[in-house]
């Protein structure tokens, strides 16, 4: 009975860790599909209003009138459970200085930014990058 029970213990300890490392990309690549969605949603608003929420308005323009919206058709989101990421932190909006550009991000599982792997930030839409020529 002893060695069954060890065996046993063996295994679950081989297999927890893998198993926990599922679970934290799962919930990464679950945040990038919110952050996507978030992202078409401003993409949407946008096409209705002819810009971007502002940053006062943040993302609850997309879920209520924000009053001075001409065009506006929404809500542009379900409900408001996916402005928030799975860890149950909020989805940040940042409006770029011109206006022209935003993103819509996620501190991943540390909710600090930087880390890596499933505490990596997240964002959307991606950084442009601009291509150099040698």
């Amino acid at each position: 009975m002893l060695v069954v029970i060890a065996i046993i213990a063996l295994i679950a300890a081989v297999l927890t860790p893998q198993l926990l490392g599922q679970l934290s990309r799962a919930r990464a690549k679950t945040a990038q599909l919110q952050l996507d969605t978030v992202a078409s949603a401003v993409e949407l608003f946008r096409t209705d209003v002819g810009r971007y929420p502002s940053q006062g308005e943040g993302l609850n323009a997309l879920l209520q009138d924000p009053g001075n919206a001409e065009g506006w058709t929404g809500p542009y989101l379900k409900d408001g459970k996916i402005t928030r990421d799975p860890w149950n932190r909020p989805i940040t909006y940042q409006l770029d200085a011109t206006a022209d550009r935003f993103t819509v991000t996620s501190l991943g599982s540390d909710g600090k930014e930087g880390g890596a792997s499933g505490a990596r930030d997240l964002r959307s839409p991606a950084p442009v990058t601009l291509a150099t020529t040698p």
